[in-house]
């Protein structure tokens, strides 16, 4: 991979909460290289398409996505990107082909769904200019300048991928879905630059929105696990959406208790730089 490009690669969240957000966009997010880019999940329905257009992201520039599971808030913005590149790749105002990774649950649904859900002459793309690509546990694939690896989470619940992107400036992001942290990551989250991880909400309010027993962590979780993997930088999402004004402040201090490297509580369209 080229590291003479001195542009920076990039995140921007598109949507920073959980399944039942409604005063922000479910957790999905685009990271960008220097030449390329790959969007992280679509949230629940078509706002992935007001998302993007906010984040000044062109349908056009869009050659990759990875969908991480089959829950609502992941998947079904993906059949909106199907069906908003499809028609675009067809009448060449994309130039290219739409691939969409995934596991094999994932991959299901979708063709599932397409079928269900939109017109005939999209779904007939699908194999040809729209690659549902299913991936495996471990699987290597180099997406543009960036050489991205899938792998199992060992979610308990259903079944989920993350990954781990290796940057053209040799730097690693790491993306655990958003379920608890289990060893089947530590190999490739452990001394990572970039670590994306889910905290449903404060540690103090677990009582209030129990996310233990929604199979999920606390910001204080992600704290005590990033200063344990020895991560440089902590990027939280998947959280609730009841005081979003106070949410960085808040979160960042309950991490901060354990966890002192860099910490990132973003807003949805916030994008920050991976340097």
């Amino acid at each position: 991979m080229s590291t003479t490009n001195t542009t920076p690669s990039s995140v921007t969240m598109l949507g920073t909460g959980n399944a039942m957000c409604v005063n922000c966009y479910n957790t999905c997010f685009y990271l960008r290289s220097p030449r390329g880019g790959l969007l992280v999940d679509g949230g629940g329905g078509n706002g992935i398409l007001r998302q993007l257009i906010k984040a000044k992201i062109p349908f056009e520039s869009i050659r990759h996505m990875f969908v991480t599971h089959a829950h609502t808030d992941h998947i079904m913005g993906a059949i909106w990107m199907i069906r908003k590149i499809s028609p675009m790749i067809f009448k060449g105002k994309h130039k290219g082909i739409f691939t969409i990774y995934c596991n094999d649950m994932v991959k299901k649904a979708l063709l599932t769904m397409t079928d269900l859900m939109i017109p005939s002459k999209i779904t007939k793309s699908i194999g040809s200019t729209v690659i549902l690509q299913e991936v495996h546990d471990g699987e290597e694939v180099d997406i543009d300048d960036m050489k991205v690896t899938f792998f199992d989470i060992g979610s308990v619940n259903f079944k989920q991928y993350g990954f781990s992107a290796v940057l053209p400036d040799g730097q690693r992001l790491v993306c655990l879905g958003d379920e608890p942290y289990s060893m089947n990551s530590e190999p490739y989250a452990r001394g990572c630059d970039w670590l994306m991880c889910e905290a449903f909400c404060l540690y103090k309010d677990r009582f209030v929105f129990n996310p233990y027993e929604k199979n999920h962590s606390t910001a204080l979780d992600a704290g005590m696990l990033a200063q344990e993997l020895g991560v440089k930088h902590l990027v939280l999402y998947h959280t609730e959406d009841t005081h979003l004004d106070t949410r960085a402040a808040t979160y960042s201090a309950e991490v901060s208790q354990y966890y002192k490297g860099d910490i990132i509580v973003p807003n949805d369209l916030q994008s920050f730089d991976l340097v």
